[in-house]
């Protein structure tokens, strides 16, 4: 139906309240699995800490002492010591897109802006004449020693002749000459609105064109996968969320196709990550062309289960890192003399349009909004929406919400939304400090400020953007650390246990699971991962380089790291 009865209120969940453990009706009492003698992190507040988990039928079945979980011990009974390791719930990742990497050329590993050039320089030389070469995406200049893009010029070094496209996030593009040429882009073509096209200090065109812009850009598609390929691909990916610790994930925006993929997985009995399914809305500029888009999607709102669920729709009112809409212009960056205030890439009027037509259709709403301007735009558009008290209680979330005003955060919690938080900075400081000043940068994802005013708040990665691993989402949010600009805005950081409970407890609230999954709770989905470090006690060193031993998804180890 689209409408939920909150059975614990947001500020419960989201802070610990105290909730009653209860066994699921007609679960066996004997354990399928047990782990024992081990510090198990529950983030449940009836009971904080334990001892051992006790598992039947995917489900947790008793959480306590040893004593108290081998009482349903049986000789078929598998028995796990955990020799003292530590054990949390199921990790999730509020906005996964992929791994990473990918086609193109891989720059994930360089670390300064010879290696970038290194690297298209090798592909370039085994490239047949006038052959287009690109990057992958997974990589981001404050990375680099230099922390500063691979411009124009740079490329042309080491490629003269073959068009180049470096390609930067899912925001970004970087040609060389030759790139520039073969599209006939010069520094007369017109510039896109919601987009940007850069230039040197000397008017000549740097080869960067942000989003809108990349239009001007056509790369030729990929080559057709069949489906056993596409299958064995994503098989492949999932096994790497598991060695992360990653037990449920949140597709921020996808294709049909991409669905379409998955509900084969969980047919084929081989789906062993649960995933939250967000489809993408755009390039409809009217109800009827919305509706038409909405009708041809393979399934509607919160259709599926525990393993495959449809959670809502993606849009975008504002660009990333370089096109955030803000209120106040950017510091410097495009030569345009303290008047860029970043690219807004959906009118008002649009965006109302849009929510209003997915509200009526019963779809849940989710909005890339990275700008204090671009929070004015959603929170707008969702009032006009709540107007008739529609959404109040359906969880609609803000993505990202990088800068915040004062002014947006009574506004925000009243409409009952969530917030759904990355750490971007830990990739990014260095350049959102150039492109926004170090004020602003300092209040990148200020995910204190957020819990502070009672606004519910998950974590991710937004990965390949960022690095998916959970572990250093939580040490980003519990430091403020970041790869190589130091510690940025220390006012925000988060306590472990808040982290811990947003990777956890906090996105089971946003998909409207957390009756489900997100704490070890008797009841609930057998979801945990085992670390090699007490993450909420251990040294910030020690958390940086903490590993995962093992993952289990409904009781099944679907990873276990090989021993030393």
């Amino acid at each position: 139906t689209g409408e939920h009865v909150d059975l614990v209120p947001v500020l419960d969940v989201l802070s610990g309240g105290r909730r009653p453990r209860v066994l699921v009706p007609g679960a066996p009492r004997l354990a399928d699995t047990i782990l024992v003698n081990g510090n198990v992190v529950t983030v449940d507040d009836a009971q904080p800490r334990a001892r051992a988990v006790a598992i039947a039928g995917g489900r947790i079945l008793v959480v306590g002492t040893d004593a108290e979980v081998r009482a349903h011990e049986t000789a078929a009974t598998r028995v796990i010591d955990l020799g003292g390791r530590t054990v949390v719930p199921g990790l999730a990742d509020n906005h996964f897109h992929s791994v990473g990497g990918g086609a193109g050329v891989d720059l994930s590993g360089a670390r300064t802006l010879a290696e970038v050039l290194s690297a298209i320089a090798a592909t370039v030389r085994e490239a047949a004449p006038g052959a287009v070469v690109v990057t992958n995406s997974d990589w981001h200049e404050a990375q680099l020693a230099e922390q500063r893009l691979p411009l124009r010029r740079d490329l042309d070094a080491v490629a003269p002749d073959h068009p180049v496209v470096v390609v930067r996030g899912g925001h970004e593009y970087v040609l060389n000459s030759a790139g520039l040429a073969r599209w006939g882009i010069t520094a007369e073509t017109p510039v896109p609105a919601a987009g940007e096209i850069s230039r040197y200090d000397d008017g000549s065109l740097n080869g960067e064109l942000i989003d809108a812009a990349k239009n001007l850009v056509s790369l030729d598609p990929p080559l057709p996968r069949g489906v056993e390929t596409r299958i064995a691909d994503q098989l492949a990916e999932h096994a790497r969320l598991h060695a992360a610790g990653l037990t449920s994930i949140r597709h921020p925006g996808a294709a049909p196709d991409q669905y379409e993929l998955l509900a084969e997985l969980k047919r084929r009995g081989e789906l062993r990550i649960r995933v939250n399914f967000l489809f993408r809305a755009r390039g409809t500029r009217t109800a009827e062309e919305l509706g038409a888009l909405v009708d041809a999607w393979p399934a509607a709102q919160d259709e599926g289960d525990e393993w495959l669920r449809v959670g809502g729709v993606k849009l975008g009112v504002d660009g990333g890192f370089e096109g955030g809409w803000m209120r106040e212009p950017y510091a410097e960056p495009f030569g345009r003399a303290g008047t860029f205030h970043g690219l807004q890439t959906m009118s008002a009027d649009r965006f109302t349009m849009a929510v209003s037509e997915l509200n009526r259709r019963g779809w849940r709403v989710a909005t890339h909004a990275v700008g204090d301007a671009a929070i004015d735009q959603v929170l707008t558009g969702y009032e006009a929406v709540n107007a008739g008290g529609s959404i109040g209680r359906r969880r609609w979330t803000i993505e990202h919400g990088f800068i915040v005003a004062a002014d947006q955060l009574a506004r925000i919690r009243e409409l009952g939304l969530v917030l759904s938080a990355q750490h971007h900075l830990y990739v990014a400081g260095p350049s959102l400090e150039q492109y926004w000043g170090r004020a602003r940068a300092e209040r990148v994802t200020p995910v204190r400020t957020y819990l502070d005013h009672g606004i519910a708040v998950s974590l991710g990665s937004d990965s390949p953007v960022v690095p998916f691993p959970p572990l250093r989402v939580l040490y980003h949010f519990a430091t403020r650390d970041t790869i190589a600009g130091g510690v940025f805005g220390p006012d925000e950081r988060i306590s472990r246990e808040e982290a811990l409970r947003a990777l956890t407890l906090g996105n089971a609230w946003l998909t409207f699971e957390e009756d489900l999954k997100g704490s070890l709770t008797a009841g609930k989905l057998a979801d945990l991962v085992v670390l090699s470090h007490d993450i909420l006690t251990c040294s910030d060193e020690e958390l940086r380089h903490a590993r995962v031993s093992m993952t289990m998804v409904g009781g099944e180890i679907v990873y276990e790291a090989a021993v030393d």
